[in-house]
């Protein structure tokens, strides 16, 4: 089987990994971080210019007509900058929800202004009860003149500060706990009723609790059929999860290469330590760690063409459950071979494994995921 990346695919993953390189190093992360809006509109603006907005959307929409494949390309290469523009929350996930949803009125207004660097969007999901099942939904959505009248709270919603829309879950029937009665509403930030508070999260990333207070949406605002919003959300969350973990291996893959790189220049008893046999077995080890991962990744990206839903599902899980594995594994050598220097701010390896930290409990952790993995293992 051909592993390779196409034509197009190259000059996309290029075109990222230039950019890292040329323009997004260390120091103008940090500047980005630490400013108001922890990111740079003008970066943005670039990435619309450069088409990276486009690719995983259809050529009807004015996009790339781009694959999950493409979308781990770019993914890779932005996380080995651990890029904190919010491609992977409003292009992978807010993006690929609206591409999946059934309304098609919705799609024509919102995608191009995605496409164009005039729309951030956020999924407002998780809620302070739910840890990492969806399902479990306390916020509602009751019927009204004019559509649905929200109540609720969502917190950790990724660049919630920065987003002009989100898509969010609520209950429209059912008990709190129902998989069947969640619906998808398409809200905008600025609808009386939407309250956001932004904070910082330990990888530099932004998040924000987002408040809902009678805050009225219309019928239209609905991305498919009332009630059935976790079957949409379903059929998106392999491209989400594969997207994640493109951008946990890019990351891995830098955090072994910086490793490398400093064992043959860190000097013990008048010898660079990566003569030390102890430490060429361990960073050894956290090469093969890498290369599983994407073993692992590329199974799956073989399978989304593929019409077989629950060996995807299952494939899906077993990789975020081996991006939990390995991740930390190849962030605690790079921390310990790297010493003291390691755990500081001033040293972007603390950085990576921040990052890295953080998409291990994004859409479910480990532990998570492989009970899933069993569960839909035992019932086959």
């Amino acid at each position: 089987m051909n592993f390779d990346f196409t034509e197009e695919q190259t000059m996309i993953k290029d075109s990222v990994s230039r950019f890292v390189r040329e323009e997004y190093d260390f120091d103008t992360r940090r500047g980005i971080i630490e400013s108001d809006e922890g990111i740079s509109r003008k970066f943005w603006s670039m990435f619309a210019e450069l088409g990276w907005l486009s690719v995983p959307f259809a050529e009807e929409y004015g996009g790339f007509g781009g694959t999950v494949e493409d979308i781990a390309a770019v993914m890779e290469e932005l996380g080995k900058g651990i890029v904190v523009e919010p491609y992977a929350s409003t292009v992978v996930v807010f993006g690929g929800l609206l591409s999946a949803s059934t309304n098609e009125a919705l799609k024509s207004e919102v995608i191009p202004s995605i496409i164009d660097g005039s729309c951030m969007g956020s999924f407002a999901c998780v809620e302070a009860q739910s840890r990492f099942e969806m399902a479990d939904v306390a916020t509602t959505a009751t019927a009204c003149d004019g559509g649905y009248k929200i109540n609720g709270e969502k917190t950790v919603v990724a660049n919630g500060g920065t987003a002009d829309k989100f898509i969010v879950t609520a209950r429209t029937s059912g008990s709190q706990f129902d998989r069947s009665g969640v619906s998808l509403f398409l809200v905008d930030a600025s609808t009386a009723g939407v309250t956001v508070k932004s904070y910082k999260m330990m990888d530099g990333q932004s998040a924000a609790t987002v408040t809902f207070t009678d805050a009225v949406v219309a019928e239209s605002q609905l991305l498919n059929t009332t009630g059935e919003g976790m079957d949409l959300v379903d059929q998106v969350m392999p491209q989400i999860l594969m997207g994640l973990s493109a951008e946990a291996l890019g990351i891995m893959a830098t955090l072994n290469t910086l490793t490398v790189e400093y064992t043959k220049v860190r000097q013990q008893f008048d010898t660079p330590i990566s003569s030390f046999q102890v430490l060429q077995h361990r960073m050894v080890d956290t090469f093969m760690a890498c290369e599983q991962t994407k073993s692992m990744l590329y199974r799956g990206l073989c399978q989304a063409g593929e019409d077989d839903a629950h060996e995807l599902s299952k494939t899906v899980h077993a990789l975020k459950a081996t991006v939990a594995r390995y991740g930390r594994l190849i962030g605690e050598e790079a921390i310990q071979i790297h010493g003291g220097i390691g755990m500081t701010d001033e040293l972007n390896v603390g950085h990576f494994v921040k990052r890295l930290m953080m998409i291990n409990v994004t859409f479910g952790d480990g532990d998570f995921h492989q009970k899933k993995f069993n569960q839909l293992s035992y019932s086959a």
